[in-house]
């Protein structure tokens, strides 16, 4: 199973609507056949691990991170072609929360007379297609919220400096992340102080440039700013009152302009995240300041934190993390499940779900 998860991992943040999904094929002791799903429209994993066995598939034991289809979508369900293969046990990470297999798979499997057995490494599997999850149950995307940090909290000075408060290895990781997710959201005030490019760059291989969205009320992005110069797209959540000129201004610079409802000076977070969710973006790396982290935390459209914490003390009026009012009452904290605790170079990584995450069952 944790082979078919590392081949997952290679699709991650690729396949919407898809979930990503590795399938290893074992007989007499000996992987006879591996796969996963690269894309929307193409094999799902346990065709391409049927395709590598052949006739080694009769008899064989098929390990797949999640249960295989059942419904006809683009291509067929696997489930039907597993029976035919002659796969004798099926052993499943997770169940499909998609409520058009959600155990038919596995019923299908059992009606032939397979053996299944589910729930193998099934923390790491749902982790996995979490994205999917959330998207197909609520139809808004996951947002796993980014920040680098020192130990007393500040994501930069008080003057703003903030390059670089991480390592090289922490930075290299965050590239990482940006290759598995679906867009890249920051404010103005990030676009505005750092000028980033927002793009993926990797020591190995090429990387994915997600959707780039800036949430800029006022249409402050300036013509000049870096990440309009980069190839991929570039989409700003702004206000229904925003200049219509400063629109057509950014427009003309290949931006898409989507205006959301809100107060004034601001955006509805999670109005914001329901139409990102209808336009079939799975998942959000969120990275933004203080004001920007605040805020989405308190709309409640956080699931997952990444904090990288470095070695380095401020000792005081640094930005936070988090910048605004937090809650009053420790019984109000949010509070983080499954942590885990990594470390690059000389920082900590510190990710979690929030408890209030949507997780498949």
């Amino acid at each position: 199973m944790r082979r078919a998860l590392e081949l997952a991992r290679q699709a991650e943040g690729r396949t919407a609507p898809n979930p990503a999904v590795g399938a290893v094929i074992v007989r007499d002791g000996v992987i006879v056949g591996a796969g996963f799903h690269p894309a929307a429209g193409e094999p799902h994993a346990e065709i391409f691990a049927l395709r590598q066995a052949g006739l080694a598939a009769q008899g064989a034991t098929l390990y797949v991170t999640l249960e295989p289809c059942c419904h006809r979508g683009r291509t067929g369900p696997c489930a039907t072609a597993v029976i035919a293969a002659g796969i004798v046990r099926v052993v499943a990470g997770c169940r499909d929360p998609n409520p058009q297999v959600s155990g038919g798979g596995f019923a299908q499997l059992q009606g032939a007379g397979i053996e299944v057995l589910s729930g193998i490494l099934e923390d790491e599997c749902r982790r996995l297609i979490a994205p999917f999850a959330k998207h197909i149950r609520t139809g808004r995307p996951y947002v796993t919220l980014k920040a680098g940090m020192t130990i007393d909290g500040a994501v930069a000075t008080a003057r703003g400096e903030s390059q670089w408060i991480t390592g090289a290895e922490s930075r290299a990781a965050v590239h990482h992340l940006r290759n598995t997710h679906d867009a890249i959201m920051v404010g103005i005030g990030t676009v505005l102080a750092d000028n980033p490019r927002l793009t993926t760059r990797l020591d190995q291989g090429e990387g994915k440039n997600p959707l780039r969205v800036v949430v800029d009320s006022t249409l402050r992005t300036p013509s000049s700013s870096s990440l309009l110069a980069q190839a991929g797209r570039t989409l700003i959540l702004t206000s229904a009152s925003a200049s219509s000129a400063d629109a057509e201004r950014l427009r003309s610079e290949q931006v898409e302009i989507l205006r959301v409802p809100g107060h004034p000076g601001a955006i509805d977070l999670a109005e914001a995240m329901r139409q990102l969710g209808a336009r079939g973006i799975q998942s959000i790396l969120l990275e933004g300041g203080g004001r920007l982290h605040h805020g989405a935390l308190h709309a409640g459209i956080v699931d997952r934190l990444c904090v990288f914490v470095a070695p380095l003390l401020l000792g005081g009026n640094g930005l936070p993390v988090f910048c605004g009012p937090g809650v009053s009452n420790l019984k109000d904290a949010f509070r983080l499940r499954q942590l885990h605790v990594e470390r690059y170079g000389d920082d900590l990584l510190l990710h979690g779900e929030l408890e209030s995450s949507c997780l498949p069952d």
